[in-house]
């Protein structure tokens, strides 16, 4: 589940199948669509095994201001991500959220159906991003909502199933996106900028372009073919991604160049450093290979 910060109606080229579906019916061989070229497949360096290096972790509740903003520039210059503990947002928010939205994706589909999306927006139920038809997609199901501006936001987009759905994910969204802005003002100290450079640069408080992605990833009886999601970086500025504590396989490249898993720390939100603050300070190194990508469960 990811918060990312931003600047700034046709259909779909064929039948939009539902992984889920796929995954219910498709036995133990996946679609070729969903099977990844050779150089793509998550094949892993022997560091993700958990004995090697992990992604560095900040701990926000350190009352030496100046520390913490080290703490997350020289994070964000080495590797471009961090996991953020202890950073305020209640641990029952973040299971209450996550429960939500399990319970969305268990709905019937005709439920789901009802509020599946188009490559205009995108916000809603989808299954594949971008429009050429017969390419490659990914092993994922997910949800995308706007939360900023106000102007984009509409709650007949947000499911009403669960009940608590609409309930927990506006307080979710109003939580992370004040935790976002507070990591945006420390990384801009860490960096030597003003304060508030960052935040202001991406429109101010309140003027940001913000939204929710929930991503679903059904079982794979071949989940050495495939990926949840392909290899990219977040076209963004800031994106804080909640990751289940039960499913280990958001995958990011090391300052070497290294496929690595990262071992999630519970309850703490992994922030990744998206492009567009890549563009706009020189003191963060952009890549220009892939940031990260996320494998998938095999079947039990």
């Amino acid at each position: 589940m990811a918060i990312s910060c931003f600047n700034g109606g046709a259909g779909w080229p064929e039948p939009v199948v539902r992984v889920q579906a796929v995954s219910d019916t498709c036995g133990d061989t996946i679609p070729e669509r969903y099977v990844k070229p050779l150089s793509e497949r998550p094949r892993l360096s022997p560091a993700s095994d958990g004995s090697g290096p992990n992604i560095p972790v900040v701990d926000l509740s350190m009352l030496d201001v100046d520390a913490t903003s080290s703490a997350v520039a020289a994070a964000c210059r080495e590797w471009g991500f961090f996991q953020a503990v202890n950073h305020g947002v209640r641990p029952e928010l973040l299971r209450g959220a996550r429960a939500a939205w399990r319970g969305f994706f268990r709905q019937p589909a005709e439920v789901r159906e009802r509020y599946a999306n188009s490559p205009a927006t995108y916000e809603g139920y989808g299954s594949r991003l971008g429009t050429a038809k017969g390419g490659p997609l990914d092993w994922g199901d997910y949800y995308f909502l706007h939360l900023l501006p106000a102007s984009l936001k509409s709650h007949e987009k947000w499911p009403s199933l669960p009940s608590s759905l609409r309930g927990a994910t506006e307080e979710y969204g109003e939580e992370v996106l004040q935790l976002c802005r507070r990591v945006m003002r420390l990384l801009s100290s860490g960096l030597g900028l003003e304060a508030g450079r960052l935040q202001a640069a991406f429109g101010g408080e309140g003027g940001e372009g913000a939204c929710l992605r929930v991503n679903f990833y059904p079982q794979c009886p071949q989940p050495e073919l495939t990926l949840g999601v392909a290899g990219h970086s977040d076209p963004g500025g800031m994106t804080m991604l909640l990751v289940d504590d039960h499913v280990k396989g958001l995958q990011v490249r090391s300052p070497d160049g290294q496929w690595i898993v990262v071992e999630p720390v519970p309850d703490a939100f992994i922030v990744n450093v998206g492009d567009q603050i890549q563009d706009q300070h020189g003191g963060i190194k952009k890549r220009s290979a892939s940031k990260l990508r996320q494998s998938v469960p095999g079947s039990d």
